[in-house]
C-alpha cells in the first residue's frame, strides 16, 4: 500500500504523480475502516482527502503552517504526518485527539475545536512571521459553513489590509453539521453556479483559440479575476481587498496545487475557493452527510450504527416536549446555531417552521436574536450546547440578563461529554452562568423532571437556563415527581448522618453512593438540588440539624460551581457542618470514555464512597 509508506512529514513527495489518486482511495479505506471501530468525524473528513493531500504537496511541513478551523477534517492531516498507529486510539482516554493539538505533533501550529476561528489565529501567525523576517507560508483551512460565524469577518477585516502573503483556503461542501443557512450559503451558491460567467469564459476561448491567438488566450488567463469582478454576483471578498480565487474541484489534486502555486504568489491575503462533497467515497455518508458528521462505530457495509440506540436521549425529551408545547403557545419559538438535528429541533423546525430558526454558527446572534424576539413579546428557546454557549457570554449578559428578558436556554451535552475532549466539556456552565445577575439554572434528575422544567421556564418571567447531559435519559426515580417550586430543592431520602446534595446527573451517582453507604452501616440521605441558582438555603438548614456531613456533587469545576456556593452559605450560617464538595477540579479535561474521565476527574461512585468513608474514619 502506498499509504504505508508515509511515515512522516512531506513522504507523501515522494508518491508519483500517477499513484495521487489511488494513495486517495487508501486513505478514504484507512479512514472508513477505522472510525467504524473507534467513532469520529467522517464526513468532513472523507470530503478534504484531495484537499489535504494537494496542500501538504504544495508546502513544507512543519516550517510551513495549517490552521484547521474547527479541526473536524484534520484526519487525513494526521496520516500525511506520520500518525497512522495514532488511529487504533482515537479519541479514546490517552489516545489520539479527533481534533489538531500542538502537543501531539510539530506539524499541528494550533489548536481548534471550535468553529470560525483559523482566520484570526493564522493572522497572528502571518504578523508573527512577519515580525520575525521569516517567509514561511500560513494556510487556514475553513468550511463554508465557519463563515457564518461573525469571528470569521472580523478577523478577514483585518487580514484584507494585509501587504503580505496569507491563503485562506474555504472549503466549501454546503454543509456545517446540518445543511447550512442564510445569506453566506446563497452567495456561495452563486459563484459556484455562475452560468453566465463559465458560458462567457468558454465562449471567450474557443473564439481565441480558433483564431490562433494563443498569446492572448494566456493574458486573459492571467486576468481572469477582472473578467470575474465584472459577472460574478458580488465579488464580495475582492471588494473587501481580498484576492478570490476558484472555485476549483476540491477532488482535482492538480488543479487544486495549481492555484495554490498561484495563492503563493499573492503579496497579500488570498481566499482560494475549493468545493467538496462531504462524506464522498462513502454512499452511506454522501447519502446522510448530517449523520456522518460525528459517527458513532458503524458498520461498513451498510453504514448503520453497530449498537443501535434503544433508550431516550435527553435530547430527544427536549425535542418532544417542545413539540407539544409549540402546540400549546403559539408564541414559543426556539433558535438554534447550525444544530437543529444535534439539539433536537429538527421536529419543531417541521411542525412549525415559521417559528424555527436556525442562524447558523453564530451563538452570539443566536442569544441577542432570542433576546429580540423576548422583547417583542415571544417566548424564545435557545437550544445549545453548553461547550457553545459559553461563546455567547457577553450577550447572555448584557442582551437578555440585563433587561431580564424571558429566554429559556435549553442547554444540551452539559458535564463530561467524552471523547471530544477539551474544546467540547460541557463543565464550566454552572459557573460562567451563575455569575450572571437575574440569571437561573436548573438541572433535572432524570427526564421526567426535564419535561417540568422546561415547562416551568417556558412560563418564567426572566432568564432560565436547563442543562443536562449528553446520552441516555435515566428514568429513574418515577415516583419523586413533586412539582418545580422556583428556587426549592426536593428530598429523595430523608434519613440522617450523610446527607447528599446532588445537581442534575450526580443524583443517579448519588443513588449508587447511597446503596453502598447503607451496606458498610452508613445512614443516607438524598437531596435532588434541582436549582444551582438561586440555591435552596433552607433545605440546607434544615439537612444540617440532623446530619453531620453534607456532600455537595456536580459535574461542573469547583470554581463558582455549585459546591461553592454551598459552602459560602454554610461557612457562614452552619459553620458546625463538615462539607465536603465533589467537584471537577478546576482544568481542562482531555478526551476519553466518559465512565473513565469520571473516575479520573473524581466524580464516580467509588471516589465518592472512599472519601466519605475517610471523614467518617476521622470523626470517630
Amino acid at each position: 500500500m502506498i499509504l504505508e509508506t508515509i511515515e512522516k512529514e512531506n513522504d507523501i513527495k515522494n508518491v508519483k504523480p500517477e499513484d495521487w489518486n489511488q494513495l486517495a482511495e487508501e486513505i478514504r479505506e484507512f479512514l472508513i475502516n477505522k472510525i467504524s471501530v473507534t467513532g469520529g468525524h467522517l464526513g468532513s473528513n472523507l470530503g478534504a482527502v484531495e484537499l489535504t493531500m494537494a496542500l501538504h504537496l504544495s508546502l513544507n511541513l512543519p516550517q510551513d503552517k495549517i490552521v484547521w478551523d474547527v479541526g473536524h477534517q484534520s484526519y487525513t492531516h494526521k496520516l500525511l504526518t506520520g500518525r497512522r498507529a495514532g488511529f487504533e486510539n482515537l479519541r479514546k482516554y490517552g489516545g489520539m485527539s479527533g481534533f489538531p493539538k500542538r502537543k501531539e505533533s510539530e506539524c499541528d501550529c494550533f489548536d481548534t475545536g471550535h468553529s470560525s476561528t483559523s482566520i484570526s489565529a493564522g493572522l497572528g501567525l502571518v504578523k508573527a512571521r512577519d515580525l520575525k523576517n521569516e517567509t514561511h507560508t500560513i494556510v487556514s483551512v475553513l468550511g463554508d459553513g465557519s463563515l457564518t460565524g461573525g469571528m470569521a469577518y472580523e478577523a478577514l477585516n483585518n487580514a484584507s489590509r494585509l501587504k503580505k502573503n496569507f491563503i485562506i483556503v474555504l472549503n466549501d461542501n454546503n454543509m456545517s453539521i446540518s445543511e447550512n443557512v442564510g445569506g453566506v450559503s446563497k452567495y456561495l451558491n452563486n459563484i459556484r453556479t455562475a452560468d453566465k460567467y463559465l458560458d462567457m469564459k468558454e465562449g471567450i476561448y474557443n473564439s481565441l483559440m480558433e483564431s490562433n491567438l494563443e498569446p492572448i488566450v494566456t493574458s486573459i488567463r492571467r486576468a481572469k479575476s477582472s473578467v470575474k469582478q465584472l459577472v460574478i454576483p458580488g465579488m464580495f471578498f475582492e471588494d473587501m481587498g481580498i484576492t478570490y480565487l476558484g472555485p476549483v474541484d476540491g477532488h482535482n489534486i492538480n488543479a487544486l496545487m495549481k492555484v495554490f502555486r498561484e495563492a503563493k504568489r499573492c503579496k497579500s491575503a488570498v481566499i482560494v475557493h475549493v468545493i467538496t462533497q462531504k462524506g464522498r467515497g462513502f454512499a452511506p455518508a454522501e447519502k446522510h452527510p448530517a449523520r456522518f458528521h460525528g459517527a458513532e462505530p458503524f458498520d461498513v457495509d451498510t453504514g448503520l450504527p453497530l449498537t443501535p440506540k434503544t433508550k431516550s436521549t435527553y435530547t430527544d425529551v427536549f425535542s418532544t416536549v417542545m413539540c407539544k408545547l409549540g402546540d400549546r403557545y403559539e408564541d414559543i419559538v426556539a433558535i438554534t446555531a447550525a444544530m437543529p438535528d444535534g439539539t433536537g429541533l429538527k421536529r419543531f423546525r417541521n411542525m412549525y417552521p415559521d417559528r424555527f430558526f436556525d442562524v447558523g454558527i453564530a451563538e452570539e446572534h443566536a442569544v441577542t436574536f432570542a433576546a429580540g424576539l423576548a422583547a417583542g413579546g415571544l417566548r424564545p428557546v435557545v437550544a445549545v450546547y453548553s461547550s457553545f454557549l459559553q461563546r455567547a457570554y457577553d450577550q447572555i449578559l448584557h442582551d437578555v440578563c440585563i433587561q431580564n428578558l424571558p429566554v429559556v436556554f435549553a442547554i444540551d451535552r452539559a458535564g463530561l461529554v467524552g471523547s471530544d475532549g477539551e474544546t467540547h466539556q460541557g463543565i464550566f456552565d454552572l459557573s460562567y452562568l451563575s455569575s450572571i445577575p437575574n440569571m437561573h439554572i436548573m438541572a433535572p434528575k432524570n427526564k421526567w423532571e426535564l419535561s417540568d422544567m422546561i415547562k416551568f421556564a417556558i412560563e418564567f418571567h426572566g432568564p432560565m437556563a436547563i442543562r443536562y447531559p449528553r446520552g441516555e435519559a435515566y428514568d429513574g426515580l418515577r415516583e419523586n415527581r413533586e412539582p418545580i417550586c422556583f428556587g426549592k430543592a426536593e428530598w429523595i431520602y430523608h434519613e440522617k448522618e450523610i446527607v447528599l446534595v446532588a445537581v442534575g446527573s450526580m443524583v443517579k451517582t448519588a443513588l449508587t453512593v447511597r446503596e453502598e453507604l447503607i451496606k458498610k452501616g452508613c445512614a443516607c440521605s438524598i437531596i435532588n438540588a434541582r436549582f444551582v441558582k438561586p440555591i435552596d438555603t433552607e433545605i440546607l438548614e434544615e439537612a444540617s440539624t440532623d446530619h453531620q456531613i453534607i456532600v455537595t456533587l456536580e459535574e461542573n469545576v469547583a470554581s463558582g460551581g455549585f459546591g461553592e456556593k454551598v459552602r459560602d452559605y454554610m461557612d457562614s450560617h452552619c459553620p458546625h457542618v463538615n462539607l465536603l464538595n465533589i467537584h471537577i477540579p478546576d482544568e481542562y479535561v482531555e478526551h476519553g470514555n466518559v465512565e473513565i474521565l469520571r473516575r479520573e476527574v473524581g466524580i464516580d461512585a467509588g471516589t465518592v464512597i472512599d472519601k466519605i468513608l475517610t471523614i467518617c474514619e476521622n470523626r470517630q
